[in-house]
């Protein structure tokens, strides 16, 4: 009997967790949570309990009456003794990852792939589904085959390496590596104090602007909503020390940037002078919209100047917490004021950048290397290195060689394009850490689409948006290809920026800032927005969302010749301006007024081969279910038409079988297929894309058999299209065009 009850007590603490043992333990009950109702009635059982119960003997023979005793107050026998020995195993494996993680410091900077491979299936086994929870501790089950998310590694190895909370600034950096002197614009900028009165102004005030033109920046505008609005100029010289740049970068950084650096200018100035006047204004923390980034031309030289700043940013930050860290263990209990230690956010994340491609995450990552490491003898550690390699990096073999496309589609769609990933990066002194988990990572940088399959909508039962809560620094890079991936998770992601969070995630409120205690993150947030052109949603969002104490400035250049002057072919401009009452209304009057007014004139079988060029996927949508409620000959290609069906719809519409084509704007930016057989052009909106209204007016040429004199282009506009319509046909020509009222008929002949 005794050995058949203690087998039945082991078999029912065997089945028991950790955290069922610990509850059991101190209050002698199992939880609620893990009550388990059977429909059968349990048989009831005697048992015995055993001398090393807690229960004194007298108590035990002054007991009467038998009290029926179930299996839970069986094991507070036995439990004692059980959760000694778990506790010392617990002890035991905590030593040797201890010893894994020291032993990882003098280890190299490529973690091996059977370590890879070993830490990837040990998170599947855990369940480590998603950046949000990178160590399961919500209990949710990992993404099911049909969500399909992208797959998940977070590095948990190299935490207590990368812990601010537990490490301490390096003997050798010294005291003098936080960032204390008056003049950082870092410090100015965190210790910035505003009021309460201050921030309930903001929503009604004003915003106060003022122009100035710059040299390379052209017209720049400095504005703001709060009451001090404060502008300067670009010296003409600057040098590292100046910009109170964190070490090592003063060194780093002139060979990470040596490409763009050429003759005696590599010598007077560490910037060009375009990363001169952008660094200016990142390093002043206020807003920047530039909208003249493009990746022919200066995107490479953008990338290095805002990932100096990011790298800055994090250094500074990290060293200001090591600093106190040392302070606070230095002092004895009780002196000094908590206040002076307030160098956190509610979570650890500080930079958030945004880019819409493997191949461009991967480049800011080689950078934040370069900036680290330098000429140095002394490389850094980089864990999960060829892990990222792998997943981010591209096979150049994979690309069609005879594959033939304009210089700027090139430079947009090089290496890598997927556009769905999310990866965490921590920053400590001279290590790098990839695929952190998002709550122990300073810089995350993902893509629209990874961020929103991760922040959820309402209704979701998992989603996250925590890690949002304390971002100091969002860059937001390419800005216009959002436009043509979905611009609803670009909205989506702002909504949820600087929202206070829903669980504490482990923070120190003592360390915590008050300002951003007071939910005012979003006042002391900076915005970098780069992107190639001027638009309405991109101005919008700037406008909504950036309001940073420090103020906003913003690059408005108006262009002087439009894209027009590119169209290679002798071609009528037929511009045709429809009257919009309100902007609610534009997109209803544009479809009334196409077909009212437009598309009878190309209902006669002599205006055949006629293409029309429909921006928007929804206003694509609408024509092409008009067509086919009218019944007319027509074809149409978007981006979700399969192969077969593009190559039906150009073979129709070139041998004059189909009299229309519907062509969408997404699907000529990524495909940039040259549509054969063009007469009749009609563009249902201005593009997005200046140059794309000179590409699709060239296309006229590819079939030429004496048919110019009957080509004809017709463009809608409104007052509303403003920006796109001056940089078609120039600022000058745009703004006669809308002071008058009436439709206005502009015939155009672009040079050859």
């Amino acid at each position: 009997m005794g050995k058949r009850g203690s087998r039945s007590q082991s078999q029912l603490l065997g089945s028991l967790t950790k955290k069922q043992k610990k509850h059991l333990r101190d209050f002698g009950e199992e939880h609620p949570f893990y009550d388990r109702v059977s429909k059968k009635e349990a048989r009831p059982q005697t048992c015995q309990l055993s001398e090393s119960s807690d229960t004194s003997g007298s108590e035990s023979e002054a007991e009467s009456e038998p009290e029926q005793v179930s299996g839970y107050h069986r094991l507070l026998t036995t439990l004692k003794n059980v959760s000694k020995e778990d506790e010392e195993e617990e002890e035991e494996e905590d030593s040797v990852m201890d010893e894994t993680e020291t032993n990882l410091e003098d280890g190299d900077s490529d973690i091996s792939e059977e370590e890879e491979m070993a830490a990837a299936s040990a998170e599947v086994q855990s369940s480590v589904a998603s950046p949000a929870d990178p160590e399961g501790k919500d209990g949710h089950r990992p993404p099911g085959p049909s969500e399909e998310p992208p797959e998940e590694f977070t590095d948990t190895k190299h935490e207590s390496l990368f812990s601010l909370e537990t490490n301490f600034l390096e003997e050798e950096s010294g005291s003098d590596s936080s960032p204390k002197a008056s003049q950082d614009p870092f410090v100015q900028h965190v210790n910035t104090k505003l009021k309460e009165k201050e921030i309930q102004a903001v929503a009604t005030n004003p915003k106060t602007t003022e122009q100035l033109k710059w040299p390379v920046l052209g017209q720049v505008v400095f504005s703001s909503k709060f009451q001090k609005l404060e502008t300067f100029k670009p010296p003409k010289d600057i040098d590292l020390k100046s910009v109170h740049l964190q070490k090592p970068l003063e060194s780093t950084w002139i060979k990470t940037n040596s490409q763009f650096l050429s003759g005696p200018q590599k010598s007077s100035s560490p910037f060009t002078p375009l990363q001169k006047e952008l660094f200016l204004i990142m390093n002043s923390y206020r807003d920047l919209f530039y909208p003249e980034r493009t990746a022919l031309k200066n995107g490479e030289e953008i990338r290095h100047v805002y990932c100096l700043h990011i790298i800055n940013h994090v250094l500074k930050a990290n060293a200001q917490v090591l600093g106190n860290n040392s302070r606070r263990r230095s002092q004895k209990l009780g002196v000094g004021d908590d206040d002076d230690f307030r160098d956190q956010g509610l979570t650890r994340p500080k930079v958030l950048v945004v880019v819409p491609f493997r191949e461009a995450a991967l480049r800011v990552v080689q950078l934040f290397i370069s900036l680290l490491e330098g000429d140095s003898k002394k490389k850094i550690i980089v864990s999960n290195k060829k892990r990222f390699n792998g997943e981010y990096g591209s096979d150049p073999e994979e690309r069609p060689p005879n594959l033939k496309r304009p210089e700027d589609y090139e430079a947009v769609f090089v290496g890598n394009i997927d556009d769905h990933f999310r990866i965490g990066v921590a920053i400590l002194q001279r290590s790098i850490r990839l695929y952190a988990p998002f709550y122990s990572s300073d810089i995350l940088i993902a893509s629209p689409l990874g961020l929103r399959t991760i922040i959820g909508g309402e209704g979701e039962k998992k989603r996250d948006f925590d890690f949002l809560s304390s971002i100091e620094l969002l860059i937001i890079d390419q800005a216009d290809i959002y436009l043509m991936q979905n611009w609803e998770h670009v909205l989506h992601l702002m909504n949820h920026m600087n929202l206070l969070p829903l669980d504490s995630h482990g923070v120190d409120f003592s360390r915590v800032r008050m300002w951003s205690l007071n939910n005012w993150s979003k006042y002391y947030r900076q915005t970098l927005l780069f992107g190639a052109l001027q638009d309405a949603q991109i101005n919008s969002v700037f406008n909504k969302y950036c309001v940073n104490v420090q103020g906003q400035v913003a690059v408005r250049n108006v262009p002087m010749t439009g894209s027009i002057s590119q169209v290679l072919v002798q071609l009528p401009h037929v511009f045709q301006r429809m009257e919009v009452e309100s902007l609610a209304s534009v997109i209803d009057a544009r479809f009334s007024f196409f077909v009212n007014k437009i598309l009878p004139q190309y209902r006669d079988a002599v205006m055949s081969h006629t293409l029309i060029y429909v921006p928007s996927y929804f206003d694509f949508v609408r024509l092409r279910n008009y067509f086919r409620k009218e019944e007319l000959n027509f074809t149409h290609i978007c981006e979700y038409t399969q192969k077969s069906g593009v190559s039906r719809a150009r073979h129709f519409f070139l041998q004059g079988e189909k009299q229309f084509l519907l062509l969408t704007e997404r699907f000529h930016f990524y495909k940039r297929y040259t549509i054969k057989g063009i007469r009749n052009l009609i563009f249902y909106e201005l593009p997005t894309y200046p140059h794309f209204y000179s590409d699709v007016c060239n296309m006229l040429r590819a079939m030429s058999r004496g048919e110019e004199a009957a080509w004809t282009c017709t463009v809608l506009y409104s007052k509303y299209d403003a920006q796109r319509l001056a940089a078609v046909v120039g600022v000058e020509r745009a703004a006669q065009m809308l002071q008058s009222k009436k439709n206005v008929h502009l015939f155009i002949t672009g040079e050859r």
